[in-house]
């Protein structure tokens, strides 16, 4: 079992950053892939960006490339998202995803990002 937090949502006007957060806890945790999603209101949950804990290989939707950056810091059980250039349509509720080495997955309760134009 693992337990992610995630901190460091928060108001920000448009052209601004962000940092978020999510940190891992439980007992012996294996982490294989931790990821981040977004939901915006009365929109579906989608993936912002993962990244393999072992390797730091990282992967990004499409509309995130060139603003935001996963990277991760294994000796702290976390990751981060660096947002740049964060526009309106960014607004939503940022949740930390971790898959276990077992392939159990878990998720965090989520940070909420505002965007301000």
């Amino acid at each position: 079992q693992v337990q992610l937090v995630e901190s460091g949502g928060g108001l920000v006007q448009a052209g601004g950053s962000l940092r978020l957060s999510c940190v891992a806890s439980g007992d012996s945790i294996c982490i294989s892939t931790m990821s981040w999603h977004r939901q915006a209101p009365g929109k579906e949950r989608e993936s912002v960006a993962t990244i393999t804990m072992r390797y730091g290989n990282t992967n990004y939707a499409d509309s995130m490339k060139g603003r935001f950056t996963i990277s991760r810091d294994n000796a702290k059980n976390t990751v981060y998202l660096q947002m740049n250039s964060l526009k309106p349509e960014d607004t939503a509720v940022y949740y930390c995803n971790g898959i276990l080495c077992n392939g159990v997955r878990s998720w965090g309760q989520g940070t909420q990002v505002t965007v301000s134009s």
